[in-house]
């Protein structure tokens, strides 16, 4: 995997929109003034206004967690791999039920993962 290292000030965005909260336990490991973003750490997305259309009325499924399935392989922070450009997250749902990809809208530039 490659490209720049998430960090908590790091944005992202459910397919719909919502925003993404970076909550990190990583305490030690910093890039740019924001601590180097974990596979482990809590995802918390707000705001997302996601519905599944249903008679008579849509159901509220609004996106809760982005739970990561392809972290960064190389670069870890005390044995935990670290999160990148190209790692890969899903948007969850209050259900368990996958909603999209997350997406990466922007990132501090000095630190890359290899």
């Amino acid at each position: 995997m490659s490209g720049n290292t998430l960090t908590t000030t790091s944005t992202l965005m459910c397919p719909h929109g919502g925003m993404v909260q970076i909550i990190s336990t990583n305490t030690r490991v910093t890039a740019d003034g924001g601590f180097v973003a974990l596979a482990t750490d809590t995802f918390i997305i707000t705001g997302c206004p996601f519905q599944i259309p249903a008679a008579p009325s849509p159901i509220p499924s609004p996106c809760i967690q982005v739970q990561w399935i392809v972290p960064d392989t190389r670069n870890m922070v005390n044995g935990t791999p670290t999160l990148s450009q190209s790692s890969t997250g899903l948007c969850i749902s209050a259900m368990g039920i996958p909603q999209g990809q997350v997406s990466i809208v922007n990132t501090q530039a000095k630190a890359r993962s290899s």
